[in-house]
């Protein structure tokens, strides 16, 4: 079936968790206006539907592959990125300085999400190009901007980020890549690099690579990091190409999924090293590059509604298709689609839910990231984004959680036929699942929530943040419609159990950090179920005023509050009471 843009449900969203219409009659998004936003949504769905999405399966089956020292990518892959280019799609949100159309944060996570629904081997490209241009943006030089923003901008040459080592994983304090000083603002860059996205490729004319090393002389651990700009073509002073840089692509990983993203080993300095160019402060690279991680993080979790999105379309096509069995108290004999099935809508309905669950927290975040760039006042601009930060590892990890959840149950309602790769609802399981994995694993997310975000402010920021939840429950009880009684009741125990696991959390982190941490993962689950429920519970408010009662957003509200958000007081009694049984799974004990 082919890709439709939910029109409806990213704009139910941007006015439910962004407060898009009192954010542009406050004038916070100068010129953008509603029908420009719904252009945008409209036309980036039209490309994702004609262009990337006949190719997504095309790009599974051939991947991207190694050939004579080169990375060739699958058929049409190369045409369609010209596409992309001339369409201007990748400078939605950059400056105009540099070629960029200036767009807001909401803007450009609303094309994300459908640039990887239809494709998301595809979309991979741009989001680690914009990551690489947020970097420059935040602490490259004047010169280093002006000689590679504006291909950057416009998609003639992509970006990368180079962290990741062999002996290192996630843990980059033990990275061994080196960074020769030449006495000429230069420096020869020497090591390997593994799951680097789009490392090489044929695409676009140059790549240019972020890369973490080390100076000579730099303290151990995270303290003696700096960041580089490696490109793969050396720039001339008027922005032409150049001879080749000592940067090889020596593998491409064979991969679960997202096959046609070439995920490279990269070697720099086979040769007399890589040249490289100094970003920001020498020892100070990890600051830069968690700009660009965080910017990516929320980018992962659009991902995980991109993905959602796109497996319940296709389930639910199939199960209008698909006739089997027939309804009770239908006609004895009579085959109906199985959509007729009580099980079968459940199964719809629940993957939804999750999705547009998923897609409100992803909005908000980006919502909160908008503010803190564009509000006159300094007061606002500091709380949106510490309340970005805050709501950063929860967009991640519990979209991205989801999304496997909603994948899974995509391939169960196709039945049999759902493990057949041919009907293609496989792809999209095997594709999800590396989003809790790279930038960051939800487990690191989860610890990043509990002993980064929380104490921010002293605890101020969450605290505000459960009673916005709390005020939106509010909503929900004064509407005073009978059938949202018990979603009201639901709703209010998921954000009370997360207020009194936050509490707990407070102590712990004061008196047993172990603690926190073995239950760190059950609280951003818990979190996410808050926090998306209560979101919902105010679209299905605001469907009611406007004469939409009984349409797709309180059924969806309806059901999440009443089947998902039941899990929170679990979740929050394993929060407080199930550390000691996860502390006690030693390395000798589990070995049994």
């Amino acid at each position: 079936m082919t890709y439709q843009a939910p029109v409806d449900d990213i704009l139910l969203a941007l006015k439910t968790a962004v407060d898009l219409d009192g954010r542009l009659a406050a004038g916070l998004y100068d010129d953008l206006d509603i029908e420009t936003l719904t252009a945008v949504i409209e036309e980036a769905g039209k490309f994702g539907a004609e262009v990337l999405d006949p190719l997504n399966s095309v790009g599974d089956k051939q991947g991207s592959r190694l050939v004579d020292g080169k990375v060739v990518t699958p058929d049409g892959w190369k045409e369609a990125y010209a596409q992309f280019v001339a369409a201007g799609w990748g400078a939605l949100p950059c400056s105009p300085d540099y070629g960029g159309q200036g767009l807001p944060e909401i803007a450009q996570m609303v094309a994300a999400e459908i640039w990887n629904a239809t494709n998301m081997s595809f979309g991979l490209c741009p989001l680690l190009t914009q990551g690489a241009i947020h970097a420059l943006m935040i602490s490259g030089t004047e010169e280093q901007k002006a000689t590679y923003l504006p291909k950057m901008v416009s998609g003639e040459w992509t970006g990368t980020m180079n962290l990741t080592e062999p002996q290192a994983g996630s843990d980059l304090g033990a990275i061994r890549t080196k960074a020769v000083p030449q006495g000429d603002e230069t420096y020869r860059i020497f090591g390997t690099k593994i799951f680097i996205t789009y490392g090489d490729h044929e695409l676009s004319e140059n790549i240019i690579h972020l890369v973490l090393a080390r100076l000579p002389d730099a303290p151990a651990g995270t303290k003696g990091i700096s960041l580089f700009l490696v490109p793969k073509f050396l720039v001339g002073p008027k922005g032409e190409i150049g001879a080749r840089n000592d940067v090889v692509c020596t593998g491409v990983e064979h991969k679960l999924g997202i096959h046609a993203s070439p995920t490279c080993v990269m070697q720099y300095g086979d040769g007399d090293g890589a040249i490289g160019y100094l970003i920001g402060q020498e020892n100070r690279g990890l600051a830069t590059m968690f700009h660009m991680m965080n910017q990516a993080r929320l980018a992962v979790g659009v991902q995980g509604v991109a993905i959602s999105e796109r497996a319940s379309q296709h389930a639910d096509a199939y199960a209008r298709d698909r006739k089997q069995g027939a309804k009770i108290g239908g006609p004895p004999g009579e085959m109906v689609a199985i959509i007729n099935h009580v099980d079968i809508a459940r199964s719809l309905l629940h993957m939804q839910a999750l999705t547009q669950a998923s897609r409100m927290i992803c909005y908000a975040t980006a919502g909160e990231i908008d503010v803190s760039h564009l509000a006159n006042d300094p007061g606002k601009r500091e709380a949106a984004a510490a309340r970005g930060a805050l709501l950063t590892p929860v967009a991640k990890a519990f979209s991205t959680d989801a999304s496997l959840e909603v994948a899974s149950t995509g391939i169960q309602v196709h039945g049999g036929m759902g493990f057949i790769e041919e009907t293609g609802a496989a792809q999209y399981l095997r594709d999800a699942r590396i989003l809790p994995i790279y930038e960051g694993t939800n487990g690191i997310q989860a610890i990043d929530l509990v002993t980064r975000k929380l104490p921010l402010g002293d605890g101020a920021v969450v605290k505000a943040y459960i009673e916005d939840l709390s005020q939106m429950v509010g909503e929900v009880v004064a509407s005073n419609e009978p059938d949202f009684v018990r979603m009201a009741e639901k709703l209010g125990g998921a954000v009370k159990a997360l207020a009194a696991a936050t509490h707990w959390m407070g102590e712990q982190l004061q008196s047993h950090p172990e603690a926190a941490l073995a239950s760190a993962t059950p609280y951003l689950r818990l979190f996410g179920i808050a926090a998306g429920g209560a979101y919902l519970g105010k679209s299905a408010v605001t469907a009611v005023r406007n004469g939409e009662g009984s349409g797709r957003a309180v059924m969806v509200a309806r059901y999440f509050a009443e089947n998902v958000s039941t899990e929170a007081p679990g979740l929050a009694d394993a929060v407080t009471g199930g550390a000691d049984a996860v502390l006690a799974a030693t390395p000798e004990r589990l070995e049994g």
